[in-house]
């Protein structure tokens, strides 16, 4: 990266950082069972909520929990349950067409962080009904009051019940973004385990993975504050201890719980602190070719903060110690080091694999777009969109360019680089 573009990054950052005591950050108020959503409602005179969910949460039953608890309580209500993975902007229309139609007044959020994303820029076309979602791209655009907005969310990893931020791809161009403003933050959270326990163990280990970035990327960034570091090492201990046991049994309500909070504070701490290059590749792969965001992110975390070198030496030492890999008695390189290699030996554990050839996201390239299409010469364009998206916004502990981001999408189509661990 030259000079001068480093100088703007770092000044926007550091303008960034001053400005934080004063920005209009809030957490969500927590709501520990569905039970209870009806008389958040009423507290709040909202009477007809639109649900916003995806197909595999229908199928697999765990819609039926929510409805039935508003059923009960005779809650006429009205659902959109055709998310997809990394909502576009079409699927946001839908949903934005049955809420005017049955004149609902509140947005649910339920499922994933798609889900949760999708009824946030919901909520934004009805605060900025004029205005298209791509020209609301960025930071502090919306500027307005959504309606009511409770997140429930049905894994444990993307924090988007505590964020900001909701992340769209255009339809039309196929080109990821994100809009982030103080009112997508959700008023409600329902942190209930039960929505959690029928989640397959592949789903477990992704979104898991996915709050372990979302608190290592907020951890080892220039812009913390005492809070959001706090966060951050209580979810990365959560994590490290409760991921592991979730994965293998999925009805521990215990594990289950604990893991909610996990991404929960993970994502207090990446709505306040940011995130930086992982995520920002990771949004590119996803929007281009529909790679589920937190295996992306899996694959990506170690081969990034390899990148950063000494950089975080002393924060990732600081992070092994809550995960419970190290003690403060080690070198910080040493403890670095075997935090990173504890992140690689979970992913072997849960059994992600790599984006070697033949494996995603060529695989997916080709089903989408057919034979003969090359992910080599998608490189530039996707390197362009990470560097869009996180300079200057992400205070990232090594600034770098597009031409150097390049690096990692090679890395994750060599056969070599990934061996052992598919």
């Amino acid at each position: 990266m030259n000079i001068f573009k480093k100088i703007y990054c770092r000044s926007f950052q550091t303008v960034f950082k001053i400005a934080l005591p004063f920005l209009p950050y809030r957490k969500p108020k927590i709501v520990s069972a569905l039970s209870d959503i009806p008389s958040v409602l009423n507290k709040k005179k909202k009477s007809c909520p639109i649900i916003i969910t995806d197909p595999g949460i229908a199928k697999l039953g765990i819609l039926s929990m929510l409805t039935d608890v508003f059923d009960n309580a005779g809650i006429e209500y009205h659902v959109y349950d055709k998310t997809v993975a990394n909502p576009t902007t079409d699927t946001v229309e839908e949903a934005l067409a049955i809420y005017k139609d049955n004149k609902c007044d509140c947005i649910i959020g339920f499922g994933g962080g798609s889900s949760m994303d999708c009824a946030k820029a919901v909520g934004v076309r009805i605060a900025r009904p004029k205005t298209h979602l791509s020209k609301l791209g960025g930071i502090l655009k919306v500027h307005a009051k959504l309606p009511l907005l409770v997140a429930i969310p049905t894994t444990a990893g993307t924090g988007s019940e505590t964020t900001l931020a909701a992340v769209i791809v255009d339809a039309t161009t196929r080109h990821k973004y994100a809009i982030n403003d103080f009112p997508l933050i959700p008023r409600y959270a329902v942190l209930d385990p039960k929505v959690t326990l029928t989640l397959p163990a592949s789903i477990t280990a992704t979104t898991g993975m996915d709050a372990l970035t979302h608190a290592v990327e907020a951890y080892i960034g220039n812009s913390t504050t005492p809070g959001t570091r706090k966060d951050a090492l209580m979810a990365t201990e959560l994590i490290f201890n409760n991921l592991d046991r979730a994965y293998t049994n999925g009805s521990d309500t215990t594990a289950r719980k604990n893991m909610l909070k996990a991404a929960y504070y993970a994502g207090c701490a990446f709505t306040k602190s940011y995130v930086g290059y992982i995520h920002a590749i990771a949004h590119s792969l996803g929007g281009e070719y529909n790679v589920p965001h937190g295996l992306a992110n899996a694959v990506i975390l170690p081969m990034v903060l390899e990148s950063y070198g000494e950089s975080i030496y002393t924060k990732l030492h600081d992070l092994a110690i809550a995960a419970g890999v190290a003690d403060k008695d080690m070198s910080d390189e040493s403890a670095s080091k075997i935090f990173i290699q504890a992140i690689k030996d979970m992913k072997s554990r849960f059994n992600i694999p790599g984006f070697r050839k033949g494996k995603a996201p060529r695989k997916i390239i080709e089903l989408n777009y057919g034979e003969g299409i090359f992910f080599e010469e998608d490189i530039p364009k996707l390197a362009g969109y990470a560097d869009k998206e996180a300079n200057p916004l992400y205070p990232v502990p090594v600034l770098m360019d597009a031409k150097t981001l390049e690096q990692f999408y090679y890395k994750l189509m060599n056969d070599n680089t990934l061996k052992n661990e598919v």
